[in-house]
């Protein structure tokens, strides 16, 4: 037997914070030092951050990067163990990402990204190159300061492994695996047993299993060992890493770190035997037959032995059942778990949120919640970070810290139900149930007064006082009435945000928290500045139909009990008078479901679809219920809102990523924001595949009645479908 002991982890690292990310990975290989372990994996860019962006441009980056290493080196942290750490480097004026692998004060060999992530949230190649040269090591000389600390002139450079007395190990960096033909495949074939992958991957809902079965599809056909490193947190960003390291072997997962956690440092230590990785290797023919003759990929001998043979007092990791969070848990978890890593870093005392009484504030109040409880939850674990942090941010004092998530609350969430005479009792007292629920310091104010001096003002400047449309007002009176009240709603909140702390003799300020959704961002169904702006959002790129799913999951599995009946209310804006012929409602406002928003949603950024192959896609998906001319008149309504209203994309308050159709404007969905709303040329087209639909139902039906025709399908239109002067309360440029 050759037993190899390896250690995985998530780190919570923060972009260009040198001092927290080497303390932590310092940490690291301290814990997997003392479990044992001969080889120790970080995250893809751990010294740096994987988040800095356009500060990898900046040369001081890469200086303090070497700085960090050198400090590593010059210990005992790598003295008997194997060590991948992440950094860029720059070799010839050309930087790139890379992985530098260290054993006992050295530098074995640096290996440079040779495929690199430039999609979605990713722009590596805006910072990077990506490493071409495959077939050559070349050397790389060392900073002239590393160079005299490690009497160390130079050290292989490029794309190859590293053989040891006893088994060959290679690296595999994060984007690489997800290739068409990734360089594990190859490496396989010429005798590498143990891949090293370090990531930067950020979570998103129900995308876990995606990289899991990617580990698993690794090793199942070709043999090895799988490591799999990645960040964990919020790193100054819009996006939360989501752990999840683990080892994997043959295919079978053998340890699995956690997904979602408030822990700065998270160690995972597994023992496998790597004759089964041999011995699964000599069993498959066809892998037997590739492997006599594959190109070969060179080689760094490292004159080491990193297995121990047959030893009893060892244990051999088993496999394990892979754990995956329900979605409503990762709505609960990982935007908790961001929103600590925001409070704790920004220097804020606490958050502030308008709660509404409705759908998705009531989610964000929920979410802070469980931020409160998992909190609670660590310092009762033992963790000293999360408690020292928790002592800061609520004012603890003689050696008093959280012990129960609602007191804690208390001390940290600000939340303000601001209403008006359009505001109902069963929202307002709906807000006051699930703010005593969490625990959160709440208040109940009216606006009426600041509307109604405002709306004096414009009387005085104008000699015209504007009217409700059901009280016989036009629809731009009725609009403008509806965008005071949410403009005031936000200037008062982030009013409350920076005073409340004087008041309450604490320091610091609020955070702001926002509660748009994803679908209401596409739509632009909210009013510009209202109450969506804010410093972040916990929920901006989550669906309303995923946010009320988790507002029945919270109601009993946070004891948030009010969440049920404020789900089952029908979501309404409340900025309309209340009649009793009249109730305003979102879909109604909105002219289509959350639900079909959803799909037009993904049709247009995950599909790609424009108008006319987003109508021809729901011809077929919808053709069962709707005519062609009504599917043509929906996708019509849809991209006139769209993009009447894509211009609010770029003031979208930061958002925490978490669905793939997110028309959030900063990295993830780039588009322009002004548009010919009639999409003359587009629209035109669908017409025109309406009508043949309509000669082809005409003649089908003449042939089935032997002559007699009956009634034809109505005509799309074209933008006469939609009146000019529609009312929607939340379009206000």
């Amino acid at each position: 037997m050759r037993l190899l002991k390896v250690a995985t982890c998530n780190l919570n690292q923060w972009a260009m914070e040198f001092d927290c990310n080497l303390r932590n990975i310092k940490e690291s290989i301290v814990r997997a030092k003392e479990a044992g372990a001969v080889i120790r994996l970080g995250p893809e860019l751990e010294i740096t951050g994987y988040g800095c962006e356009d500060h990898f441009l900046e040369l001081d980056t890469v200086t303090h990067a070497w700085e960090c290493l050198k400090d590593i080196l010059v210990g005992d942290y790598t003295e008997g163990i194997l060590c991948s750490f992440g950094m860029p480097i720059i070799k010839g004026s050309v930087r790139y990402n890379c992985q530098v692998i260290c054993l006992n004060r050295k530098i074995l060999m640096i290996r440079p990204k040779m495929w690199l992530a430039n999609d979605g949230n990713y722009r590596e190649l805006r910072w990077f190159t990506p490493w071409k040269q495959e077939d050559q090591l070349v050397d790389f000389e060392l900073p002239k300061d590393i160079s005299d600390a490690l009497s160390q002139q130079a050290v292989p450079f490029g794309y190859g492994y590293i053989q040891f007395l006893d088994t060959a190990v290679a690296a595999e960096v994060c984007e690489e695996l997800f290739t068409p033909v990734p360089p594990h495949a190859e490496l396989a074939l010429n005798g590498v047993e143990v891949f090293m992958n370090a990531s930067g991957s950020h979570h998103q809902l129900r995308k876990l299993d995606i990289r899991l079965r990617a580990f698993i599809g690794a090793t199942h056909t070709r043999g090895g060992v799988y490591m799999y490193s990645n960040h964990q947190g919020c790193d100054g960003g819009r996006l939360y890493y989501d752990g999840c390291c683990c080892t994997v072997i043959n295919g079978d997962v053998v340890a699995q770190g956690s997904q979602f956690s408030l822990k700065d440092v998270e160690v995972l230590v597994a023992q496998v035997d790597l004759d089964a990785v041999a011995s699964l290797r000599g069993s498959i023919s066809s892998f037997q037959q590739q492997g006599s003759c594959t190109s070969k990929v060179l080689a760094v001998k490292a004159p080491y032995k990193l297995c121990q043979s047959f030893n009893l007092q060892m244990s051999i990791s088993s496999p394990l059942k892979i754990r995956y969070h329900s979605p409503e848990e990762e709505i609960a978890f990982g935007p908790g778990c961001w929103l600590w890593d925001y409070l704790r870093r920004s220097g804020a005392s606490g958050f502030l949120l308008p709660l509404s009484g409705g759908a998705d504030s009531s989610s964000v109040a929920a979410i802070v919640g469980c931020m409160c409880q998992l909190v609670v939850k660590e310092i009762a674990n033992g963790d000293e970070q999360v408690k020292a942090d928790a002592i800061r941010i609520g004012h603890y004092t003689d050696g008093q810290f959280p012990t129960d998530s609602k007191e804690f609350a208390k001390r940290i969430f600000y939340t303000v139900f601001m209403g008006s005479e359009n505001s109902s009792d069963a929202t307002r007292s709906r807000a006051k149930t699930l703010a005593e629920e969490i625990g959160s310091w709440h208040l109940d104010v009216s606006i009426d007064s600041v509307i109604s001096t405002l709306l004096s003002l414009f009387e005085k400047l104008t000699g015209k006082r504007p009217r409700y449309k059901v009280d016989g007002g036009s629809n731009t009176e009725n609009l403008g009435l509806q965008n005071i009240q949410a403009r005031i709603r936000m200037v008062l909140a982030f009013m409350l945000a920076s005073l409340l702390p004087w008041v309450h003799n604490k320091a610091g300020f609020y955070l702001v928290l926002g509660s748009s959704n994803v679908d209401e961002g596409l739509r632009g169904y909210l009013t510009k500045y209202d109450c969506s702006s804010a410093d972040i959002n916990p929920i901006g790129s989550i669906s309303k139909q995923d946010l009320r799913t988790f507002l029945r999951w919270a109601a009993s599995h946070l004891g948030y009990s009010s969440l049920a009946e404020i789900e089952a209310a029908p979501p309404t804006a409340e900025l309309e008078p209340i009649r009793s012929n009249y109730s305003q409602l979102d879909e109604v406002d909105m002219g289509m479901t959350y639900e079909e928003l959803s799909v037009y949603g993904r049709l247009r950024k995950i599909f790609r679809c424009g108008p006319v192959s987003m109508f021809q896609n729901l011809c077929y998906k919808w053709g069962g219920t709707l005519t062609p001319s009504e599917v043509a008149v929906k996708v019509k309504h849809f991209f006139k809102y769209y993009s009447i209203n894509r211009h609010k994309m770029t003031v979208l308050t930061p958002s925490y990523h978490a669905e793939s159709y997110s028309p959030e404007d900063n990295r993830f969905d780039l588009r322009q924001f002004l548009y010919n709303a009639r999409w003359p040329y587009q629209f035109r087209k669908i017409d025109e595949l309406v009508h043949k639909c309509d000669e082809g139902k005409v003649a089908t039906m003449e042939s089935q009645d032997h002559g007699k025709v009956g009634p034809t399908l109505e005509h799309g239109g074209g933008m006469g479908v939609i009146a000019a002067g529609s009312s929607d309360p939340k379009t206000g440029l």
